[in-house]
């Protein structure tokens, strides 16, 4: 069969040999389909020169300037497979193709977009999709069964605070990612049954329509099998994408419908973009290897037309079409956004600019200094204005901004609006520990919390519940939610799920946006995780957040943004950036019921850290997190981690192990020479002046700078730091802090001091000391 298949794909011809029924039934086809058929349709001839399996339009040939121009990742040449012999994950590929007449394209691009072309261990997405192909199917019992009381508590891998955990019937998983002390804000606790009171629609919403059961009828498999199967995935995934296409057809550009229905987006504008990030990648080429070990190739189709009128038939979704005064389909790396301007980048090659104490201000001859994104602001209906990029079409779900409590002690939510321009200077990376479903009743919760915007991981469409102006309560500290902008990505730290493509991509997208409108360097410094924001006082420091956890790819998401988390040639420390896809390090806590057991093996962007330079010592302790107790392997335990694109100071080095400055504490990690976990970086640095150096989970003020607000004291938090430790510098900054304690934004009140912090990274966290406490070493 594989013999005559290649043949038929050398001599560009598809005629059935003679054993081969042409039309009835044959194992594992359903009754009445074809051999490359869709449904009752027989794909056409194929077309195109020889070698080349619908890779685009007559005329694209692999002998042609694509083929010997570098691609994949920029600047470097990589290995290419022969079209003419696929092997493996790429041969399932153009065998599904011809046996259902896609083109092998278009099969590539929908895959990559949703998985990456990943198997993922038969493992569900964030949306209960399995496989490369990402069919969806009904979450399995145990992902949403919540969490007993007695579990929990013997959960050593959980927040160590019950405030972590919904008190819905005294127990459960957190519903959204925001709870506890949602403000973070000593001057006005939130109530903890506010910020508790999570309903439970997150759970009980009516899930996604499910593709999987569709796509096992239709290849004449057992559902099951399609989950845990990669090779039975990828047919089915390419029977239904057969099924919604019109008429058969070679060309890629005629797919669009079908891919925008596959998207499963019940949106219209939402599957337009799934489908234009796929013929994006389609344009675009990609190769990697997957988490099992497969090289997969998607030949570059640069002379793909941009999809004009596109129309899907009884898609369920309306009409899908493009306007033809649109501007074309952007590329993901690109955008048709202009890209940030630069900026004293830490990590960057360029010897670093500063202004006297200043890091991280760009310098007034900067040619971009008035640098303005145009034409990204689109209008939505109820009034409201969405703030993205033009190549996303994002929806306004807005959130609660009421009074609500007794008349003489009236308390509000769930954010605040300022009558003034703010400052912003990071973006935080959250997930919502629950379903993209239960979103708008959460947000719409004045008793609840709220956060800026929201991706969908099915097909990472895009939703905005706050203006960027105004401060969203999700970071659980006061002084990082003036100056942030958070974003929740639908999806579970650790409940054996994974994040798709088409949200990486969108949330990529969105921040590149963002990050050119505020002007906030694209680093690590201040791009942050929710795990990554400080505790504000010592007794917050235990219960603050870990999403979206290390499995989260950092590095990837880097990539996407334009910004890849690269080494320097000689640097003063170092920067943490093991290979996602081939370190696994051991983690438990997965299973909610069986805390102790081993986490199934994945690719993650983390580093553990021990107390000598060996695998059997001990790992280093957090008294913050863990006063007086071991720190532990779980997956929500990251006192003992380091991540991806974190820079540390280099404390010692011996033989194959590194030690980095961590918590006041040398930390070892195993990182040799040939496969490192760190790459040299370089970037301010700070050494502290005497023993015992306070360090601080927010940059407020000084006592006398208060005239109109109320005096905020400035507690420290459990790490000293001492003269012979070095830490990394990420942002230099100005004690400030907004009073927001009543309805009207007219009453708010800036408190702005003479202090001036570094912030720097002194754990998993970034914290702040003081400058004048330390001596900046450039």
């Amino acid at each position: 069969m594989r013999l005559w298949l290649a043949a038929a794909l050398t001599a560009g011809t598809f005629t059935a040999p003679a054993d081969m029924p042409a039309s009835g039934s044959a194992p594992g086809r359903p009754p009445g389909l074809t051999l490359a058929s869709s449904g009752h349709r027989t794909a056409p001839a194929l077309t195109g020169p020889p070698g080349l399996l619908f890779a685009g339009p007559p005329g694209l040939s692999p002998a042609g300037p694509q083929a010997l121009s570098p691609w994949g990742t920029p600047g470097r040449r990589t290995a290419r497979l022969s079209p003419a012999n696929p092997s493996g994950r790429q041969a399932e590929f153009a065998a599904a193709a011809r046996e259902f007449g896609v083109p092998e394209s278009v099969l590539l691009g929908v895959s990559y977009l949703e998985s990456r072309w990943d198997a993922n261990g038969g493992s569900p997405s964030t949306a209960g999709g399995y496989g490369p192909m990402h069919l969806v199917d009904a979450f399995p019992a145990d992902t949403l069964t919540p969490l007993t009381a007695a579990a929990r508590d013997a959960d050593t891998s959980s927040t160590g605070d019950a405030a972590a955990f919904s008190t819905g019937g005294g127990h459960g998983w957190p519903i959204g990612d925001a709870l506890g002390d949602a403000r973070g804000d000593d001057a006005r606790p939130m109530p903890r049954t506010f910020a508790e009171a999570s309903p439970t629609s997150a759970l009980s919403a009516s899930p996604p329509p499910t593709t999987l059961p569709e796509a096992g009828r239709l290849i004449g498999a057992d559902p099951a099998l399609l989950r845990t199967d990669p090779a039975a995935n990828i047919r089915g995934g390419a029977a239904l994408l057969a099924s919604y296409q019109d008429r058969p057809s070679a060309n890629p550009a005629d797919w669009y419908a079908a891919v925008a229905r596959y998207s499963g987006s019940e949106d219209a504008a939402a599957a337009r973009e799934f489908a234009d990030e796929v013929f994006s990648v389609m344009r675009e080429g990609a190769q990697r290897r997957t988490d099992d070990g497969h090289l997969v190739r998607l030949e570059p189709v640069p002379n793909l037309p941009h999809p004009v009128a596109a129309t899907a038939k009884n898609s369920g979704i309306g009409t899908i079409q493009r306007d033809p005064a649109a501007p074309p389909v952007a590329d993901s790396q690109t955008d048709n956004d202009p890209p940030p301007p630069p900026y004293n980048d830490p990590f960057d090659t360029d010897p670093l600019s500063f202004s006297g104490e200043e890091y991280g201000t760009d310098d007034e001859s900067d040619p971009d200094e008035n640098w303005a994104e145009p034409g990204n602001v689109e209008k939505t209906g109820n009034g409201g204005q969405v703030e993205c990029p033009s190549s996303l079409a994002c929806e306004w779900i807005p959130a609660a901004y009421e009074r609500f409590g007794r008349k003489k002690h009236r308390d509000y939510g769930n954010h605040d609006r300022l009558s003034r321009s703010r400052s912003v200077d990071y973006i935080v990376i959250h997930d919502t520990e629950g379903t993209y479903q239960g979103v708008p009743s959460l947000v719409r919760n004045p008793r609840y919390v709220s956060w800026h915007y929201t991706i969908r991981s099915r097909d990472g469409h895009v939703a905005q519940h706050v203006a960027t102006n105004d401060i969203a309560w999700h970071a659980g500290n006061w002084d990082v939610n003036t100056r942030s902008i958070g974003i929740e990505h639908e999806g579970y730290l650790a409940k054996g799920t994974w994040y798709t493509e088409a949200m990486y991509r969108s949330s990529a997208k969105l921040v590149r946006y963002l990050a050119g409108k505020y002007r906030i360097p694209l680093n690590r410094a201040h791009i942050l995780g929710h795990d990554n924001v400080p505790g504000t006082t010592p007794k917050m420091v235990a219960g603050m957040h870990e999403d979206p956890g290390p499995y989260w790819d950092w590095a990837h998401y880097f990539d996407l943004l334009g910004r890849p988390l690269k080494g320097v040639q000689s640097g003063n420390s170092i920067m943490i950036r093991p290979s996602y896809a081939t370190n696994r390090p051991r983690f438990t806590g997965c299973v909610a019921v069986k805390p102790d057991k081993a986490c199934p093996p994945h690719g993650a962007a983390t580093v553990w850290l021990h107390q000598e330079p060996r695998e059997s010592s001990p790992l280093v302790r957090d008294p913050g997190k863990h006063p007086g107790k071991p720190s532990t392997y779980s997956v929500y335990d990251h006192s003992a981690r380091a991540s991806t694109g974190q820079r540390y100071a280099v404390a010692d080095r011996q033989g194959d192990w590194t030690a980095i400055w961590y918590l006041g504490q040398k930390a070892w990690f195993h990182n040799p020479p040939s496969d490192p976990t760190a790459v040299p970086a370089r970037g301010p640095l700070v050494t502290p002046l005497r023993p015992g150096t306070r360090v601080y989970g927010r940059a407020y003020p000084e006592q006398a700078a208060y005239k109109l607000a109320s005096y905020q004291p400035l507690a420290p938090l459990q790490y000293k730091i001492g003269p012979n430790q070095t830490y990394t510098v990420g942002d230099t900054i100005t004690g400030s802090y907004y009073s927001a304690g009543a309805f009207s934004p007219a009453k708010h009140v800036t408190t702005t001091g003479q202090t001036r912090y570094y912030q720097i990274q002194l754990g998993h966290r970034v914290m702040f000391v003081m400058a004048k406490d330390v001596r900046l070493i450039r």
